[in-house]
């Protein structure tokens, strides 16, 4: 079946408080999807940030973003008491405040744990015996804050740091308070995106999830199973992730996320993966696997390198893992990103899989109608996206390219000028053959490149956009609603 969608993280939504949440913008754009005619709404990782800000740098898989959580909706549903005076308005409402918007969100969330966790305390407690990993988390996120916000390699302490049982019982006691604050923000978290879920799925709108490959280093995840990563005898990584010199990078990208160690956990039959897997399932309807090659095969470089060039290309679990997966988690749609280094060890998997695989088209125009994202090349069981968050917007796209560039996509595309250029790829990947396209909303409301989500290697200005509140329209979802319709997208 045909199908389009929109790719805007919560983050971005133009909410109170100087983030995007699950409020009730988030439920107008559900309405706004479904009027539209679109049937997906993609989003990142919904997890703690991590160093940067990013959302694929979590410290946990399993987690929630407390600062995603709804404080208008907590206050309708009388568990939370504030004015709106005391929520914090942003200087630039395009952009998000972190740090501000962190220290006020903290203060609310922290006031409604004292004002409800009572009365709240019986569907904690069955939240808590369905979701194993939150008091891990928790525990984990409450040492944190104890001992300086500094690494888990690096806690003083080295019982609690080699979760020695007296250790973690101990603490257990001594941080209680700051542990079950924790888990009553998971709590509130999972409670308000299961209802958008359910909210979007009655409209017949999907939720569409980013899965990382990788965990960070510094998350509850590594300092819970250190057995199934590449550490050595201090816990601290062996070997990291990353990806080789490219056109686009002449020193490699240098991840620095533990690799695993798939030969155990293919002895204890993936079961760390298989968790992940159904926990993924049960958030969304649809789920993209980031960096998809490396169940392929996957690029290890020695820890303290000072960049990615002196690395080594290393056999993935393969079928082996999928095979394991289909038969713990059947029926999960999966959407593999195989972007970057495809060999025919990648293709073998991804056509065993099955998987839908990934198109760029602004990656379609720096040489010929050779290149693997050229829009004459795309297949059927392809999910095709103008741009995604890690790459500049299609009008940003175009202001900058070469005029060779820009020349050969005018010409493809039957379009003149920049300017002209969101319009005319949302429209060429809409009537193209790919089942289901999706684009970022910043090209849906054409915008330049100050919209940008993320510029991969650099910290400090990534994940920064947030819509403006008046810019969902009855024009922009009835010319969205016609496009679908002629193109048998509905």
């Amino acid at each position: 079946m045909r199908s389009s969608g929109i790719l805007l993280h919560i983050s971005s939504l133009p909410s109170p408080g100087g983030i995007g949440s699950m409020g009730d913008e988030a439920y107008a754009f559900a309405d706004f999807l479904q009027a539209s005619g679109i049937r997906i709404w993609q989003v990142l990782p919904i997890g703690p940030t991590g160093y940067g800000e990013s959302p694929y740098q979590s410290s946990s898989v399993f987690a929630g973003n407390p600062l995603l959580i709804s404080c208008g909706r907590l206050r309708e549903e009388g568990l939370l008491t504030f004015t709106d005076e005391e929520e914090f308005v942003p200087s630039d409402p395009e952009k998000v405040e972190y740090d501000a918007v962190r220290e006020n969100k903290e203060m609310l969330l922290r006031r409604c744990y004292d004002e409800s966790r009572e009365r709240l305390s019986g569907q904690i407690d069955e939240f808590c015996r369905k979701n194993a990993w939150v008091q891990d988390y928790a525990l984990f996120t409450a040492l944190k804050k104890h001992f300086g916000g500094v690494m888990w390699t690096k806690w003083p302490d080295a019982d609690i740091r080699f979760r020695r049982p007296e250790a973690v019982k101990r603490y257990r006691k001594e941080l209680s308070a700051e542990i079950d604050y924790h888990i009553f923000c998971q709590y509130l978290f999972r409670k308000q995106w299961f209802s958008l879920k359910k909210y979007c799925n009655e409209r017949s709108v999907l939720l569409f999830g980013d899965m990382p490959i990788y965990v960070a280093e510094d998350s509850a995840d590594t300092w819970t199973h250190p057995d199934i990563f590449q550490l050595d005898k201090n816990l601290v990584p062996k070997r990291v992730a990353g990806v080789p010199p490219d056109y686009f990078s002449a020193d490699g990208q240098l991840w620095g996320n533990p690799l695993y160690r798939w030969h155990y956990l293919r002895s204890r039959k993936y079961d760390w993966w298989v968790e992940r897997m159904k926990g993924m399932a049960e958030l969304y309807d649809m789920i993209r696997i980031d960096h998809f090659i490396g169940f392929a095969n996957y690029y290890s470089v020695k820890n303290g390198m000072p960049n990615a060039r002196k690395g080594r290309w290393v056999i993935g679990p393969g079928k082996a893992l999928f095979k394991r997966l289909d038969h713990e988690v059947p029926g999960i749609r999966i959407i593999a990103e195989d972007l970057g280094c495809v060999n025919n060890r990648v293709r073998k998997l991804l056509d065993w899989c099955g998987y839908p695989g990934m198109k760029v088209l602004t990656f379609g125009f720096d040489s010929d109608e050779s290149n693997p994202h050229f829009i004459g090349l795309y297949e059927k069981n392809t999910v095709a996206y103008t741009g995604t968050h890690d790459n500049d917007t299609t009008l940003g796209w175009a202001r900058k390219a070469s005029p060779k560039a820009l020349a050969f996509a005018e010409k493809t595309l039957g379009f003149s000028g920049a300017d002209e250029a969101p319009e005319a790829f949302i429209k060429a990947l809409f009537k193209g053959p790919c089942d289901t396209v999706v684009i970022p909303m910043q090209d849906v409301l054409g915008l330049d490149t100050y919209a940008r989500m993320n510029y991969p290697g650099t910290t400090g200005n990534n994940w920064l956009w947030r819509m403006k509140p008046d810019q969902l329209s009855l024009d922009l979802s009835m010319k969205y609603y016609r496009l679908n319709r002629e193109t048998d997208r509905l």
